[in-house]
């Protein structure tokens, strides 16, 4: 178990943002500390990080067919600044 030590606040912002959000304090401490701790995955280091970058990649190119075909002059630099005149 982890104790912190808060100035008061700090304990009051987290404690009106839990509140806000119909949580308690100390679970929606728990929730911001998750969500900006690595999970295993990266933890485990870049042979792992790999295969999600390819696993991502593979999802990607799965879908590939359903992207539409453009002619050549959507690439163009006049195309993309059309807007800007």
């Amino acid at each position: 178990m982890i104790q912190l030590h808060l100035s008061p606040e700090i304990e009051a912002r987290l404690a009106a943002e839990a509140q806000a959000r119909g949580l308690t304090t100390e679970s929606y401490a728990e929730q911001l500390i998750a969500e900006r701790t690595p999970g295993p995955e990266v933890q485990a280091g870049p042979v792992n990080r790999l295969a999600s970058l390819e696993k991502f990649f593979d999802e990607m190119a799965a879908q590939s067919d359903k992207i539409p075909l453009l002619p050549d002059e959507a690439f163009t630099r006049e195309s993309f600044y059309q807007d800007e005149d």
